[in-house]
């Protein structure tokens, strides 16, 4: 990762947030930064744990709840730094819309 969390898969100028994975608590910039560099499949937040700060904001540092990312309309609600709105896209291999019963 740059000093703004961008990596080889996602580098614009938008792609300035990690995501500290449920699975081992570690920041990464994507799931294939963590296909690579980890030795274990990614496991993704529950509904009901969206409330914890696992999204950082690259610009800033400033870490997002998952409810605060996902609400945040593409932009950084400490310091207004947009983020990438195709990363929406990707939000499945990250969070869960609902809890597993």
């Amino acid at each position: 990762m740059d000093a703004e969390t961008r990596c080889v898969h996602y580098h614009s100028a938008l792609d300035i947030l990690a995501i500290r994975m449920r699975c081992c608590g570690v920041y990464y910039a994507c799931k294939d930064c963590h296909e690579v560099l980890a030795d274990h499949a990614i496991q993704v937040w529950l509904r009901s744990e969206w409330n914890v700060r696992a999204v950082l904001c690259g610009a800033c540092g400033h870490e997002l709840t998952i409810r605060e990312y996902v609400d945040s309309g593409s932009q950084c609600p400490q310091c207004a730094a947009g983020f990438n709105p195709g990363c929406r896209n990707h939000y499945h291999f990250y969070f869960a819309t609902e809890d597993a019963s």
